[in-house]
């Protein structure tokens, strides 16, 4: 078993990457995401790979927090991903770097309703906008998009941060509040990632 939360995820994006290899396009994005499958049965998982977009963050200074199933995986979850999706304190003053982290790796936004906005500060803040990028695509959400009655600005202050040996800082959501998020959601995929993680708490690995 893998311990370190990015090596864990980088072999998940390699097997996501193998299984979808031979696989013809379906025009399907994580936005038509099966309530069970989850996006491993989108194009997401086309050549996945998140660490370009991570890397960007980081090199902009951008406290994303990671959730969702990349999150799953940093925590051991073993189902695999075609998506990333991102949450961050919606500060309009911390918009700039995050428009110049998507910028640089030509990724493309758009609004709830799917309609294309323009990579700018201001696109940002809305509650929740869609991306797709080199390698992933997914949601980049601020504490505005409820999870339930939980305070979301709490999963922020208590993300942890994984830290790689080429310096690369990756902050992701705890697992007990990804758990929290996962049960409020409600969906098959989500109930059943929130089980297994809840089986991965301390003390119950087998």
């Amino acid at each position: 078993m893998i311990d370190e939360p990015l090596e864990r995820l980088r072999a998940a994006a390699r097997r996501t990457r193998e299984l979808a290899l031979n696989r013809a396009a379906t025009g399907l994005s994580h936005e038509d995401a099966d309530d069970d499958v989850g996006t491993i049965g989108t194009d997401g998982a086309l050549g996945f790979d998140p660490f370009p977009l991570l890397g960007a963050l980081h090199d902009n200074g951008v406290r994303a927090v990671v959730i969702g199933q990349v999150a799953g995986i940093m925590h051991g979850s073993t189902e695999l991903t075609g998506d990333l999706d991102l949450l961050w304190d919606g500060v309009p003053a911390h918009a700039p770097a995050l428009a110049a982290a998507f910028a640089s790796v030509g990724a493309r936004l758009a609004d709830e309703a799917g309609r294309p906005v323009a990579i700018r500060p201001d696109s940002f803040l809305r509650p929740k906008v869609q991306f797709t990028a080199p390698g992933a695509g997914g949601d980049c959400c601020t504490p505005e998009l409820p999870w339930g009655d939980h305070r979301v600005q709490d999963f922020l202050d208590r993300a942890i941060t994984a830290l790689g040996p080429d310096g690369l800082e990756v902050h992701y959501v705890s697992r007990e509040d990804l758990i929290l998020m996962r049960r409020a959601l409600g969906r098959p995929k989500d109930l059943r990632r929130a089980d297994e993680l809840a089986a991965l708490a301390p003390g119950r690995r087998s």
